[in-house]
């Protein structure tokens, strides 16, 4: 029987089932299990996996380098330097090269239709590992580490403060009503998500009984919240906007004041990171010194707390990628599920 993954790509969490979803995120949490315990899991022996950046990384690129070693793949890493996405080649014509050598293709740059394209014409799977609209395997990453937390995800609340429009954002809204998590994002009016988007987030909450809530009130919006989720503020290629970004969304930094809002005493912070939470980066640094803000989109004080998980969530990247990669493409007896 072949499994129901194998082959696929995960270019945005909505080409994926609730129930495959959940799978993957539990699949994870075996795998990581097996690896804390040092047991083989080389599902992708003699597997070759092409890496493309387009954009900078660090948990995406060490996750998916670390989880095929462990799967027994081996990763080619091509930056922007090596690739020729759309400027010499086209993304048809470096797909159908790639998918001829390689098992397997992730892709983290700006263009979700560069992805899709990838996946059309390679003939392997193609894995998104960040696009301007998406990012999957984040959403993966950020749902075990609540599972591992609460011991369950359906019905929690999900309230992410920050900028309404990015990726993460988008991500998050629909992955939540997806997965029956309550999910707000709290945002000024001018970041609120395009209205296509939230009418997609409501199909999906009709199925699971989630409740979505998009406003720019604070108090209503984190009331509740389990889960404390922010991103930074301005976004890669966006650095034009940090005063417009810091104007608007000052008031809608997650500190202890916030925090307290929620109501619940076992409210926990997530970040997908890297997070301006000090001044221990040159940006940050600069920030400073051009705006006098020593904190953004986090204080340090919440970003330390015992609450804050930030770091399980960025190590579960691996886990989850790793769960992605093996299903896809490690021809596992999988049932329907």
């Amino acid at each position: 029987m072949n499994s129901v993954f194998q082959g696929k790509s995960l270019l945005a969490e909505k080409d994926f089932t609730k129930e495959e979803l959940i799978y993957l995120i539990d699949f994870a949490a075996h795998l990581k299990d097996m690896k804390k315990q040092n047991i083989s899991h080389r599902y992708l022996e003699g597997k070759n996996i092409a890496l493309l950046f387009e954009k900078a990384s660090t948990r995406t690129r060490a996750a998916f380098t670390t989880a095929a070693i462990d799967l027994g793949a081996h990763p080619e890493y091509l930056g922007k330097g090596d690739i020729q996405l759309g400027k010499k080649e086209s993304v048809e014509d470096t797909a159908k090269v790639l998918g001829s050598m390689f098992d397997g293709i992730e892709y983290r740059g700006f263009s979700q239709e560069a992805v899709e394209a990838l996946a059309e014409y390679s003939g392997v799977p193609v894995w998104n590992g960040l696009t301007d609209q998406w990012h999957p395997t984040q959403m993966l990453a950020d749902f075990l580490t609540v599972k591992e937390q609460f011991g369950k995800i359906e019905g929690l609340t999900l309230a992410y403060a920050g900028d309404g429009r990015n990726n993460v954002a988008n991500s998050l809204l629909i992955t939540g009503a997806i997965l029956g998590v309550n999910t707000h994002i709290v945002t000024p009016k001018e970041l609120f998500p395009d209205a296509k988007l939230v009418d997609l987030a409501n199909e999906y909450a009709e199925k699971s009984g989630a409740k979505i809530l998009i406003t720019a009130d604070i108090d209503e919006g984190v009331k509740g919240a389990d889960v404390l989720y922010t991103d930074v503020w301005v976004s890669m290629g966006e650095e034009a906007e940090f005063k417009k970004r810091i104007d608007l969304l000052l008031p809608y930094q997650v500190n202890q004041a916030m925090v307290d809002k929620t109501g619940k005493a076992d409210t926990i912070f997530l970040h997908c990171l890297p997070a301006f939470h000090d001044v221990q980066t040159e940006v940050a640094q600069e920030i400073k010194d051009t705006y006098g803000l020593s904190e953004m989109e986090v204080t340090d004080e919440v970003f330390r707390a015992p609450y804050a998980h930030q770091f399980e969530q960025a190590e579960n990247r691996m886990h989850t990628i790793k769960a992605v990669m093996a299903a896809t493409l490690g021809n596992l007896f999988i049932p329907t599920v």
